[in-house]
């Protein structure tokens, strides 16, 4: 790769870094492309150079948010152990994760936006669900591309009720109810995890 090459695959990661932590601090909506390329030290007319339009740089940047999410979801599980369904809820449903939405999971932060957006960029967060369903299928001892009727439903309903009470509990934050919020959605499936461990014994 030649070293004009290089610079320009660089800049394009500093690009969509600032732009995947720009749409989780202020949405889809919230990237104008002339701050944006101030905000890397790049020139407005530049952007062209890297991405076709800003539809093209938004479902990009949602790609690399996503990413981001996963590695620091892996790597705060990594520090706790096995991955099992209290793992994965208690990390997830955190009053640590709810007040730093903007280096957390980006499906609570932009879900309500992209049910709206182009298929392309509805698809890519379709496409990050069906992992965390996966996830939680692994944590319940399932098989990688198993398919488990049971296993699913308590999988949708799982992340249904945590990505629901991240974003109440952010709406509702300095409330005392916002942690309470949390504590009752981490109660609640866990406990629909027991009963799914009861029926598969």
């Amino acid at each position: 790769m030649g070293h004009s090459r290089a610079e320009k695959a660089q800049s394009r990661k500093r690009i969509l870094a600032a732009a995947a932590t720009r749409i989780r601090e202020a949405g889809l909506e919230g990237i104008s492309v002339g701050e944006l390329m101030k905000s890397v030290n790049l020139t407005h007319g530049g952007f062209y150079g890297h991405f076709e339009s800003r539809a093209h740089l938004i479902a990009a940047a949602l790609e690399q948010a996503l990413a981001d999410s996963d590695k620091a979801v892996a790597a705060h599980l990594g520090e706790k152990g096995d991955l099992t369904v209290k793992s994965i809820v208690n990390s997830y449903l955190s009053p640590a994760h709810r007040d730093h939405p903007s280096s957390g999971c980006a499906i609570p932060t932009l879900a309500s936006e992209v049910s709206r957006a182009d298929p392309e960029v509805r698809a890519i967060m379709a496409q990050q669900l069906a992992k965390g369903f996966g996830i939680i299928g692994e944590a319940l001892g399932e098989t990688k591309g198993e398919a488990n009727p049971d296993t699913e439903q308590f999988a949708a309903s799982a992340w249904s009720m945590m990505i629901g009470a991240m974003m109440i509990s952010r709406i509702m934050a300095g409330d005392p109810l916002a942690d309470r919020v949390l504590a009752h959605a981490r109660k609640s499936i866990l406990e629909l995890a027991q009963l799914h461990g009861a029926r598969k014994a």
